[in-house]
């Protein structure tokens, strides 16, 4: 049972005010059904928004078999440009001009230059001493002054037989002017009667005898300047060979003396000083440093592609230098070409004999093709295989087909276009998928 309150008034005591929360208190409308409705409208639309800009990529993402980190490839783009095929090698520095120095004869070598020693062209490096070489040069020198002797000797001999066979035929025409003027005697005494007729008939038998007696003389004689000339040439002949015999010995003597056939230096001595040498034995090498060219080891794989006269490119010192390949080898050594490439115009200077310069040797040069940065998917997928990539990071699989490659880039002849970005690291971890999705 509730007790009465008491008043206050009645008590006497005062009356006590207690606040409450109602003047905090707002009245709140009734919600609109229509901004609901608004606001669920609106989701919806995002929803549907959303799904039409994901689907693509939903459906390629859910096409795709295999996914493959964007780290762990390298990528391109298909451009369109000059390519040059080329190869780049180790070449070395070797001398275009080293001829080495052979023993001539066989003796004992006299060495007159040190080996790193600068010489000129024509200077004396070493000298062979050969007695056997120069005695056979005095004894031939010897011969021809005797086979001289006896040519002059000839010559005499010569003009006294032509001399003798010609006053034979001067003594026949001297005997057929005779006869004949007693043949004239005997006509004359003829017509007169006063010779009989058997002196007449042998007037005329010794003319006839005279005119064949001078007839053979002058044969005989002409054949004997004839046969005595023949001879005279046989004997000139002999001395003309002993000449060449004398020339050719003093030549051999004379190359006892080893000569510098170019400015340069000695290079290493390949005898010993005072040693026993035979015929064309090295001796030593010169070298001459005015002129350098690179040799070069160029693999198998471009031998066919090989051909003297192509461009070269030498790295020297930072800079580049234009060269030619002058000279390749018609063999395969250890999977390997031996070519040498010289330089056109001013080379570098301060080189030095077996220095290593790289050197790039250019094939072949295609104008304006398709091309693509050469990588890995060449060997794993053939050159026939490359994947693109596309705007929503996901690599299609395509069929490509390439031309010519050089060390960094690669014709492309069909399958791309220019601004495509393919895939050109290996391409085993796509397991030859069609599509592949590109993850972070």
């Amino acid at each position: 049972m509730k007790k009465p309150l008491l008043d206050a008034t009645k008590t006497g005591v005062s009356a006590l005010t207690i606040a409450d929360t109602s003047a905090q208190d707002v009245q709140l409308a009734p919600p609109d059904p229509r901004r609901k409705r608004l606001i669920l409208a609106g989701i919806a639309i995002a929803a549907i928004a959303i799904i039409v800009v994901a689907a693509p990529w939903v459906k390629r993402w859910a096409s795709a078999t295999v996914s493959v980190p964007v780290e762990r490839i390298r990528t391109a783009t298909v451009t369109r440009g000059d390519l040059v095929r080329d190869v780049s090698v180790q070449g070395r520095v070797v001398a275009a001009v080293s001829p080495t120095l052979y023993a001539t004869a066989s003796g004992t070598i006299t060495l007159q230059a040190d080996a790193g020693e600068r010489v000129i062209a024509g200077q004396v490096l070493a000298s062979v001493q050969s007695p056997e070489l120069t005695n056979q040069l005095e004894q031939a020198d010897a011969s021809l002054a005797q086979r001289k002797l006896e040519l002059e000797r000839q010559r005499i001999d010569t003009r006294q037989q032509a001399l003798e066979k010609r006053k034979a035929a001067d003594l026949a025409e001297v005997a057929i002017i005779a006869a004949r003027r007693e043949m004239r005697r005997a006509e004359e005494g003829k017509e007169r009667g006063v010779i009989p007729l058997i002196d007449y008939e042998k007037a005329v038998d010794d003319l006839r005898n005279a005119e064949l007696a001078f007839e053979h003389a002058t044969a005989d004689a002409d054949l004997h300047d004839e046969r005595l000339s023949f001879e005279l040439r046989a004997s000139e002949f002999e001395v003309d060979a002993q000449e060449l015999v004398v020339e050719d010995l003093r030549r051999q003597v004379y190359d006892l003396s080893i000569k510098s056939p170019v400015d340069g230096i000695v290079g290493d001595l390949l005898v010993d000083q005072k040693a026993a040498v035979s015929r064309d034995t090295p001796v030593m090498a010169v070298v001459d440093l005015s002129r350098f060219e690179i040799d070069v080891m160029i693999p198998e794989s471009y031998a066919d592609d090989l051909a003297i006269g192509m461009g070269a490119e030498v790295l020297a010192g930072g800079d580049r230098y234009q060269g030619q390949l002058v000279a390749v080898s018609p063999e395969v050594v250890n999977n390997q070409v031996a070519s040498r490439v010289r330089f056109v115009g001013e080379g570098p200077t301060g080189l030095r004999q077996n220095q290593r310069l790289t050197t790039r040797i250019l094939l072949a040069e295609h104008a304006d093709v398709l091309m693509v940065q050469r990588g890995q998917f060449l060997d794993s997928g053939g050159g026939r295989l490359a994947y693109v990539v596309t705007a929503d990071r996901v690599a299609e699989r395509r069929q490509i087909r390439t031309g010519a490659r050089s060390l960094g880039a690669v014709e492309i002849v069909a399958g791309l276009e220019p601004g495509e970005t393919i895939v050109i690291s290996n391409l085993d971890p796509f397991r030859g998928a069609d599509t592949v999705l590109l993850t972070d």
